[in-house]
């Protein structure tokens, strides 16, 4: 019986689990095939060439073989390019790879998302950017791949274009609704705009940066709500933990 197999395909593992003695399950997010279950077996044993490649947010090139639900990894190698990254950016790739486990289906290949991955977590290693806007970006493009991020250049019950000079807030179900004021989770039209035009351009992510940078602040609690929302959970374990740091940095 011929099983299939890949191989060269680039990934980046979101979860490891024990699985016997020696071995592990991953999740792994691939660029062509989305997440996959991948079994490496003997991946624990201190001989192992995989123990010290199967780490989160790193770059590999994985192989695989198999037809069922949990295939079998066949080779890992890193790719290069960066570095883990470290202290709250650590934080911030974990919460990464959280949202994707809570909100990705199985084999079901997002390739405009995984590049966003991938730029975000280099971006975090190398800190270039306040991760706050790598944050907001990500998630956002995150929102949007999987079909949960309404239009942000119309209201969401008129479908009346958005003035630029008006303020909006982001619902959960209703999409963008006009407020008469600023207030908590509202922008003015012209800068959802920008971020749906962000969105359209032909690296999204890096142009979602640049706009959230003004309005990362605002933007926060909206896009964790719609998260929560459309994960069904209330609180990402890893966003806590953030949280949980940010509070004792602030008191020691």
């Amino acid at each position: 019986m011929n099983h299939k197999r890949f191989a060269d395909e680039p990934g980046f593992v979101l979860h490891r689990y024990d699985w016997s003695e020696s071995s592990l399950i991953l999740d792994v997010f691939t660029r062509h095939h989305g997440r996959v279950a991948l079994v490496a077996k003997g991946a624990k044993r201190p001989t192992s060439q995989l123990r010290p490649v199967l780490l989160p947010l790193q770059p590999l090139l994985l192989a695989w073989s198999g037809d069922a639900e949990v295939r079998t990894l066949k080779a890992a190698h890193w790719r290069g390019g960066h570095v883990m990254p470290l202290g709250e950016s650590l934080l911030s790739g974990t919460y990464f790879n959280e949202m994707l486990l809570k909100l990705l289906a199985r084999d079901d290949p997002h390739p405009v998302l995984y590049d966003g991955y991938e730029a975000a977590v280099q971006q975090l290693a190398q800190q270039a950017v306040p991760d706050a806007a790598v944050l907001r970006a990500f998630e956002l493009l995150l929102l949007r791949e999987i079909g949960y991020l309404p239009s942000l250049a119309e209201e969401g019950s008129s479908l009346l274009p958005l003035q630029p000079d008006v303020w909006y807030a982001l619902e959960t179900e209703g999409g963008l609704t006009q407020v008469p004021a600023p207030q908590r989770g509202a922008l003015q039209g012209g800068q959802w705009l920008a971020i749906q035009l962000a969105q359209e351009h032909a690296a999204p992510f890096s142009a979602l940066v640049q706009a959230c940078r003004p309005c990362m602040t605002v933007l926060q609690p909206v896009l964790r709500a719609l998260l929560h929302y459309h994960s069904g959970v209330r609180s990402f374990k890893t966003r806590q933990m953030m949280l949980d740091v940010q509070a004792l940095v602030r008191r020691y």
